[in-house]
C-alpha cells in the first residue's frame, strides 16, 4: 500500500505544481481545478452533457469546428485530439468516452461513408449503446458535412441535421436537440 500512497502523492504533487503556476487542471469525467489570483484552488464539478464526436481524420477541421461550437453553447465535448492524451489505449478511451457520453455527434460527409477503420467501428459501438436508452431518448445525432448519404439503419431511425449549407442553422439545431433532451430526462 506504501507504494500507491506514493504514486497518489506524486500526482497530487504534479497537479498543486501545476496550479501554483497558474495553469487550470481538467480531469475528463470529474471536472476542473482553477486557481484564482490569490492563489486559492477550486473546484468545478463537471456536470455538462458530455458530447462525443465522430469523424474520420480527412474531416478534423470540420469536426474541431463543432467541438469549439459545443464547448461555446456549454457542452463537454469530446474529441480525440482534444482528449487523447500519449499512450493512452485509444480504442479503450474512445469505448468509454462513448459510453459515458449523453449524446454522440456522428459526423458523415462524402469522405466518412465510404472508408473502413475506426469511425466506422465507433458509430456501430455508439449504435449499441443506443439500445439500452429508451425507446424515446436522443442518443445518436447524425450530422452532415455535406451533400452524401447517411447508412441506411441510421436513415431507417434517426433523422440527421445538415451543417451545410449554412453551418449556423444546423449547429442551432443541434445545441436545441441537446438542450431539450436535456431537459426533458432531468424532468423524469
Amino acid at each position: 500500500m506504501k507504494q500507491g500512497r506514493t504514486s497518489l502523492d506524486a500526482i497530487a504533487q504534479v497537479l498543486l505544481d501545476a496550479l501554483q503556476s497558474g495553469a487550470k487542471v481538467d480531469i475528463d469525467g470529474l471536472g476542473s481545478f482553477l486557481p484564482d489570483e490569490k492563489g486559492h484552488i477550486r473546484f468545478v464539478d463537471r456536470s455538462l452533457p458530455k458530447v462525443f464526436i465522430a469523424y474520420v481524420h480527412e474531416d478534423g477541421e470540420a469536426a474541431e469546428r463543432v467541438f469549439s461550437e459545443l464547448s461555446a453553447a456549454g457542452f463537454d465535448p469530446w474529441l480525440d485530439r482534444r482528449k487523447l492524451m500519449p499512450g493512452q489505449n485509444w480504442p479503450r478511451s474512445v469505448e468509454d468516452a462513448i459510453n459515458f457520453s449523453d449524446f454522440v455527434i456522428a459526423c458523415f460527409s462524402n469522405r466518412s461513408v465510404s472508408k473502413k477503420g475506426g469511425f466506422q467501428s465507433e458509430i456501430r459501438y455508439a449504435l449499441d449503446c443506443a439500445t439500452r436508452m429508451p425507446l424515446d431518448a436522443v442518443f445518436l445525432i447524425p450530422v452532415r458535412f455535406d451533400e452524401c448519404r447517411v447508412p441506411v439503419r441510421i436513415q431507417k431511425e434517426v433523422q440527421y441535421v445538415d451543417l451545410f449549407p449554412e453551418w449556423d442553422s444546423g449547429i442551432r439545431r443541434i445545441t436545441g436537440i441537446i438542450s431539450k433532451e436535456i431537459r426533458r430526462r432531468r424532468e423524469k
